[in-house]
């Protein structure tokens, strides 16, 4: 069917482009014909983003955003409708995590992750809603991730924010399905990023998640750009609430040899 993964004259903003999956997307939605926001806290990574969207011949706009802070995030919505005049795409990327056993974790730690990778993600959502409605074919993306599906040692706040992050991704799936806007989620396995690198690469946590994945081997940040290329086309008119698990087989292993 030519043209359900044809963006051309559609806007897309990606929250967390600056590096990692996040950046992956948004310059896979540019080669894909659509003109892509990057976003993120840093500058100069936002202007490398910029840059290389650019290089695609896509037009595009360079505004920080801090998804912390409310007046943040309307200054970017204010500022892309300004320029573009129309938003289709939200991907909403951006989260960090640490590593902590939970009884030492404080309700400061607790909370400022939560505002960053769970209200984050409502923020923009609400204040993206009304020009992805008049969009007509509305698409949010919300990355969340394994731990929205189990455990990890000694991770709990950030598992604990995917698994409402992918429980918000259905209810507004269920809210916005009137208005036109599929709400879907991807949910990557283990990515080495800037995020997660120290933490998987060369230390016996990494090389305890290679064997529970079948694959046996880590993802790449384009890996997960199918199915967010999905996601954000004609292919997924009648696809809202649902979550893509792109991770090597390991929310389906059992035992691997």
């Amino acid at each position: 069917m030519p043209g359900l993964f044809d963006f051309s004259g559609r806007v897309a903003v990606v929250i967390g482009a600056t590096s990692g999956i996040g950046r992956a997307i948004a310059m896979a939605l540019a080669e894909h014909g659509a003109d892509v926001v990057p976003t993120g806290r840093r500058k100069e990574l936002v202007e490398s983003a910029r840059g290389d969207i650019e290089a695609l011949g896509r037009r595009t706009l360079a505004q920080t955003a801090n998804v912390a802070h409310r007046g943040s995030i309307e200054s970017l919505r204010d500022a892309v409708m300004e320029h573009f005049g129309r938003v289709d795409i939200l991907v909403n990327a951006a989260a960090f995590t640490f590593r902590k056993p939970i009884t030492e974790v404080s309700e400061e730690q607790w909370a400022g992750l939560m505002d960053t990778n769970l209200n984050g993600v409502l923020r923009a959502c609400q204040l993206f809603h009304s020009a992805l409605k008049a969009s007509g074919h509305g698409r949010v993306i919300n990355i969340a991730s394994l731990g929205s599906y189990v455990g990890f040692f000694e991770v709990a706040p950030y598992c604990a924010s995917k698994t409402a992050v992918l429980s918000l991704t259905r209810s507004l799936a269920v809210e916005w399905a009137g208005d036109g806007i599929m709400v879907n989620a991807i949910a990557p396995g283990i990515f080495p990023t800037e995020m997660t690198r120290q933490i998987v690469e060369g230390t016996p946590r990494g090389q305890e998640l290679l064997l529970r994945t079948p694959m046996r081997r880590f993802g790449k940040p384009e890996e997960v750009c199918g199915a967010a290329v999905l996601l954000a086309s004609d292919a997924a008119s009648f696809m809202t609430g649902q979550c893509i698990v792109v991770d090597g087989g390991f929310l389906a292993s059992g035992v691997n040899s």
